[in-house]
């Protein structure tokens, strides 16, 4: 009788904030920047509006995850309404991974303070190396962003104390200048393009299916700490940002009255009049100019003095629209302990924040192989996206959630450019979340929160449809993927579904015969059998009948928290290597005539597995086979078979025995027989 297990809800709230935090928090280290690029000292009433959103946005998600405790997030929640809206939900949260991959990436670098030039293919290396380590399932990835979330909190907590000075003078430049002299439309279109600082939600509804049980109080455990500390330090580093005495073109921060979007257009347009008249047009005023070398030559003096003027103020603006927290950290312990304690305090907090979002660049990077891994299960995208590699990670769906970032960061690495990018993926894929629980009549939502999730729902839409009319590039982006996911799906559901080579399975199929009662003598030694392949099978099935034992064999299917369809944990029934891995032992022992139960188990530690049934059904010799990973792979993932050694109990005789060495079979009659 085939017997499974599946253990995957072993997430707490304490290790699930974290997760969450590491993806949620890092926005506030561009957001605080464009806040302030965009509205000047009107910055902390904008921040203070998007707390209260982000406030009931985390209210909403509280039952979002009550109502999807085995996963949910945009894919599930649209899906019980429409596949084709669970693809468009899906793409737009894809669009906001892949922009959170890119942006953080790139802004790593920028708090790590490395020269402008080294930027991009630093960036590009991370994203490899952080998918090299996915690649081999290290355990330590997730140690080591809980670190880095720790570290970060700290830091954040000693910067705030550090920062009440520039605070103190945060609260006094608060102007409603901005909102006298600004049209409502010009004011609502800038809080749009800050509704980025909602990016990071969605993580904790695809986390439900790996938490422990009650779900809906460990998700609100999750999800209030968080949001909290987000709004609040928001709201007390914007201040700070606001009240700092960095000089940007010629005036302190704290003393600045109009925002830096619009002194920056005024600056290119005095570099523009300086330049001969037939040249002006090739130059647009809202954007960033560089001159090449052989430009700057042509210059006149003049012209030469105003391009330089503009350079240093795109520069200093870039300091602290890129790297917020770095400049506050540097500045205010700069005025307070010194140049040199600013400095190095600069550089901690630099390196701290930096590796926070090189952290939430692996996140995002397997959130965005659960996305793919979801789709392709549902046969929305290609099959091929849900091939597993040893450590259980769809590779194939790994390697491009590599590569598609990478693309975009080699064509643009403006961080502006790259949040306008981000925003419409980020905001759409909550509306379609929020909305979908609101419409679903099956969810159980009194009727005080169905009411509230609609209007929270249409405000997100509102916001959603501004930033799709007003900005085209982020329109564009998400866009094209849209296009592309829904003419692929499509393709697939015209043309016929190929069947593929025949498996060699028996007529029955492989779970007919795993599932078969076995019934054996209790009293007989028994084996386990935790390798996989056919020689590893048949030398099982040799010793067993030779001993007169009964065989077990464990398939144990890895798994970690973004590896998670999400509704669904891995099932045999949907685990093909699974299938025929334990099946084709199945049929070699029922041939042998030996008793033989074959067990699967989903779960987060393999060698964990492996001891706890071997011991559980009281084996007294355990099969495994020899490691085929290299010694860096055994190095940082850790090499299950040294784990199972070190813990394996006295009287367990431990086997191990390489793959790809044949095993001749005792020929019938031979051997030991009841």
């Amino acid at each position: 009788m085939l017997t499974t297990d599946s253990r995957p809800r072993n997430l707490r709230w304490i290790h699930a904030g974290p997760l969450l935090y590491g993806d949620w928090g890092t926005s506030r280290l561009y957001v605080l920047g464009l806040a302030f690029l965009f509205t000047g000292h009107a910055s902390i009433l904008y921040l203070a509006a998007i707390g209260l959103l982000m406030l009931a946005v985390s209210w909403a998600y509280t039952h979002i995850c009550r109502c999807f405790p085995d996963g949910g997030g945009v894919y599930t929640a649209a899906r019980q309404l429409s596949p084709t809206l669970s693809v468009i939900g899906s793409t737009l949260l894809l669009s906001g991974y892949i922009m959170t991959a890119a942006i953080s990436a790139i802004e790593a670098f920028h708090y790590f303070h490395v020269p402008e030039h080294l930027i991009l293919p630093l960036a590009i290396g991370a994203i490899i190396l952080v998918g090299g380590i996915n690649w081999l399932g290290a355990k330590s990835a997730g140690k080591f962003a809980l670190i880095i979330a720790l570290t970060a909190l700290a830091v954040s907590g000693i910067m705030a104390i550090i920062a009440i000075p520039a605070l103190a003078r945060g609260i006094e430049t608060i102007s409603f200048d901005y909102f006298r002299q600004s049209p409502p439309t010009d004011m609502w279109v800038n809080f749009t393009k800050i509704c980025l600082a909602l990016a990071g939600v969605e993580a904790v509804a695809n986390m439900t299916g790996m938490m422990k049980k009650p779900v809906e109080k460990e998700a609100k455990k999750t999800i209030w700490p968080v949001a909290i500390e987000v709004v609040a330090l928001n709201l007390v580093f914007g201040l700070a940002l606001a009240g700092l005495t960095f000089v940007v073109a010629g005036t302190q921060m704290q003393h600045l009255t109009t925002p830096d979007a619009q002194r920056l257009v005024e600056s290119r347009q005095a570099f523009i009049q300086t330049i001969p008249a037939d040249a002006q047009d090739q130059y647009n005023p809202s954007k960033p100019i560089t001159l090449t070398t052989d430009q700057r030559a042509t210059l006149s003096e003049s012209s030469t003095i105003a391009y330089e003027n503009l350079q240093a103020h795109q520069s200093q603006v870039g300091k602290y629209t890129n790297a917020a927290m770095r400049i506050i950290a540097k500045n205010t312990a700069t005025d307070t302990l010194g140049p040199t304690m600013g400095t190095i305090f600069g550089n901690i907090a630099g390196i701290t924040f930096g590796l926070l979002l090189l952290s939430a660049t692996n996140t995002a990077i397997m959130a965005m192989v659960s996305v793919f891994y979801a789709m392709a299960k549902d046969d929305e995208l290609p099959k091929s996206l849900t091939k597993l590699n040893y450590s259980g990670v769809p590779y194939i769906g790994l390697i491009v959630s590599i590569i598609i970032p990478i693309i975009v960061i080699t064509f643009e690495q403006d961080v502006t450019v790259l949040a306008s990018l981000y925003v419409l993926g980020v905001t759409g894929a909550i509306t379609v979340t929020v909305l979908s629980s609101a419409i679903n009549r099956k969810l159980e939502l009194t009727l005080i929160t169905r009411i509230a999730m609609w209007a929270l729902g249409l405000f997100l839409l509102s916001i959603t449809l501004t930033i799709g009319i007003t900005q085209p590039i982020s329109t564009a982006f998400s866009g094209t993927l849209i296009a592309l996911a829904l003419g692929l799906r499509t393709i697939r559901t015209l043309r016929p579904l190929s069947t593929g080579k025949a498996l060699e399975a028996p007529g029955e199929g492989w779970m007919t015969l795993l599932s078969t009662k076995v019934e054996f003598d209790t009293d007989k030694p028994k084996i386990m059998l935790a390798a996989r392949g056919r020689y590893q099978s048949e030398y099982a099935v040799d010793l067993a009948k030779r001993r007169n034992a009964a065989l077990m064999a464990i398939f144990v299917r890895q798994v970690r928290v973004m590896d998670l369809t999400p509704g669904n944990a891995p099932r045999i029934q949907t685990d093909q290597a699974a299938q025929e891995t334990l099946g084709t032992t199945a049929m070699l022992a029922k041939e042998a005539g030996v008793p033989f139960i074959p067990i699967y188990v989903t779960s987060q530690g393999i060698a964990e597995e492996i001891l706890d049934h071997t011991v559980t059904y009281g084996c007294d010799t355990l099969i495994m086979g020899k490691s085929r990973r290299s010694n860096v792979a055994r190095r940082i993932a850790g090499d299950v078979i040294t784990q199972v050694a070190k813990d394996l109990p006295e009287g367990i005789i431990l086997m191990t025995r390489a793959a790809d060495i044949p095993h001749a079979m005792m020929p019938p009659g031979i051997g030991s027989t009841k």
